[in-house]
């Protein structure tokens, strides 16, 4: 017998890390970090707290990602993932042939997502694991810039979105990733211009 776990429960397993990712990167974030800090003694500081909230939105948006790309690859075959009459379908956003791959190189979605939270995953792991190296300040600058530019895919993917009366939840929930990552390295970014970057609280 093989287990299937419902799409809307599945669905969470990506959301609840990527709303706590985004929370611990947001100004109020310390409510959460404080009470945490005793057992993951990284997140007391300010800058710690900041890069385990993005690489934990970087890991969520990873995965759900993959997720999109899996349904879209399941749709294709004629099969169905989270397939429904209302407004929430992910099955008719993604499985939609004319929409689910960019305009340019023809590349699904998913893949493109996956791709750039691998890169944003880099370029914050990386820089926690040094954070005193020269090179940081370029990747936290670069990270931002990326991340911004995923502002513009996440407006022509919600108006593919709007043009189909239709919502999907995993896409969603990789845009709210990706919004979440910039708020991440752009608040590393004037943390380490400040002057503070090493400070312990």
């Amino acid at each position: 017998m093989v287990f299937e776990m419902d799409s809307n429960i599945q669905l969470m397993l990506y959301l609840v890390p990527t709303l706590i990712g985004f929370f611990l990167v947001l100004p109020i974030g310390k409510i959460l970090a404080n009470p945490l800090s005793q057992r993951f003694p990284s997140i007391a500081t300010e800058r710690g707290r900041l890069f385990f909230g993005l690489i934990l939105t970087g890991v969520a948006g990873f995965a759900v990602s993959i997720q999109t790309l899996w349904i879209s690859s399941k749709v294709s075959e004629g099969g169905n993932f989270c397939a429904s009459n209302t407004v929430f379908s992910c099955d008719d956003v993604i499985g939609n042939a004319n929409y689910n791959v960019d305009p340019f190189f023809g590349l699904p979605w998913g893949g493109i997502g996956a791709t750039a939270f691998c890169v944003f995953l880099y370029l914050a792991y990386s820089s926690s694991l040094e954070p005193n190296s020269e090179w940081v300040d370029n990747y936290l600058k670069l990270g931002t810039a990326l991340t911004f530019g995923g502002f513009f895919v996440i407006a022509l993917l919600i108006s593919y979105e709007v043009e189909m009366e239709k919502i999907c939840q995993y896409c969603t929930t990789a845009h709210i990733a990706n919004v979440a990552a910039f708020v991440g390295f752009y608040r590393l970014m004037k943390l380490n211009d400040s002057g503070e970057w090493n400070q312990d609280s």
